[in-house]
């Protein structure tokens, strides 16, 4: 069962982003403040959890949540600070539109950039332990998924509809054949001759 909260007596926000081993498509963040007594039987790391009931949940912590927010970094800007550096600036962000001030960040993983005067706390697998880094980590994938199935309608030949933008097979064949586009990570050295048709 998850831990409801890290401390119980101020406002402490859940973050987790999204994408970030992908070869095409933004790095997502969101960053959610959750009532301290809220509960979820589903609720959990995104990766643990069936499509339909991520998108049952993230409407669930849309309605419930005290506060949240999501934000994205492009591939172009990835390819010049780098995947890392990317994904801090997307928690960033998300945390900035928040429209209550945390005084502690609850950041699955290990390493963070801190924000302003916030404390932070970095907790690996953070999302199967803490109810608000699991509630984050449901936003920033049903977001990103969402997002990447609207570029699909531009670019079927890549199948993100499917992958996500995620290295799958069919993916690298379909870069063997188009090329890559505007939305791929150039700096991940997808192809060995990155030819860049779109």
């Amino acid at each position: 069962m998850l831990q409801n909260a890290f401390q119980y007596k101020v406002i402490e926000a859940g973050c987790d982003e999204a994408g970030r081993g992908c070869y095409a498509g933004p790095v997502f963040a969101a960053a959610v403040v959750l009532p301290k007594k809220f509960y979820h039987p589903k609720l959990n790391d995104s990766k643990q959890v069936k499509e339909k009931d991520r998108d049952e949940l993230r409407k669930i912590i849309e309605n419930e949540a005290i506060d949240f927010a999501v934000a994205k970094v492009e591939a172009a800007e990835i390819d010049k600070i780098n995947i890392l550096k990317a994904s801090f600036k997307a928690m960033h962000l998300a945390i900035a539109q928040l429209k209550r001030e945390p005084k502690l960040l609850l950041i699955d993983g290990n390493r963070f950039i801190p924000y302003k005067k916030a404390e932070h706390k970095c907790i690996v697998k953070g999302d199967g332990l803490y109810a608000n880094i699991a509630a984050a980590s449901i936003l920033a994938k049903t977001y990103r998924d969402e997002y990447m199935k609207k570029l699909h309608e531009v670019f079927p030949q890549y199948d993100w509809l499917h992958n996500k933008g995620y290295g799958t097979l069919k993916h690298r064949q379909a870069i063997e054949i188009f090329g890559i586009c505007d939305h791929h990570r150039k700096s991940f050295n997808i192809v060995p001759k990155q030819l860049d048709l779109f």
